[in-house]
């Protein structure tokens, strides 16, 4: 089974995410994409992070039906702050007949020379690089990499989360059962 991993905080998931996603599905030939929601990433703060296990449930209700989508939890049983490359280790003894790929914006594969054993995981596994405006990848890093063009929309978690606060509106930017979620547990009033 091709399985895309698709990393980040999620907090929360918004459209944004979802499409990149489907995208991905769309047009690869990956199998399915994984959410790898991260309990902390290391290039990230923590402050305004909500508790990882209620992202992963925001990311299950908004993928909810999606037979090629799935949530993972796999790097909450991992040391913090996650590592692409101690996930992947992990994922590879458990399932080994399965062939996993790396899902991430042209933003954040600039900096891969600076991940941990990022020479493994270039040497390892294929990256599937959706395009970000003003992030050309100029650089592979001898990996092998499918750069796509994938619908983006300019809206960011961190942009949801001050909407939040500001009492404002995220409908649209959220899938409804998301927004549901958030109201009802008031998360990040």
């Amino acid at each position: 089974m091709k399985t895309g991993l698709y990393f980040g905080s999620f907090n929360p998931v918004h459209v944004g995410h979802l499409i990149i996603a489907n995208h991905v599905i769309n047009n690869t030939t990956l199998d399915q994409v994984w959410f790898v929601v991260s309990p902390q990433n290391p290039f990230k703060t923590t402050a305004s992070l909500l508790n990882e296990y209620q992202r992963l449930h925001m990311v299950n209700v908004a993928i909810e039906g999606e037979t090629k989508l799935r949530a993972s939890n796999v790097e909450f049983k991992l040391p913090k702050p996650s590592y692409t490359i101690d996930t992947l280790t992990y994922l590879q003894e458990k399932y080994p007949d399965y062939e996993f790929a790396i899902i991430m914006g042209s933003d954040g594969f600039q900096n891969l020379n600076k991940w941990k054993n990022y020479e493994t995981l270039v040497k390892n596994y294929p990256f599937y690089i959706y395009k970000r405006p003003g992030f050309d990848v100029l650089e592979n890093f001898g990996a092998d990499t499918t750069i796509l063009n994938a619908p983006l929309l300019d809206i960011s978690s961190t942009a949801i989360r001050t909407l939040i606060k500001e009492k404002k509106s995220i409908r649209f930017l959220v899938p409804d059962t998301v927004k549901e979620e958030i109201e009802r547990n008031a998360y990040y009033r």
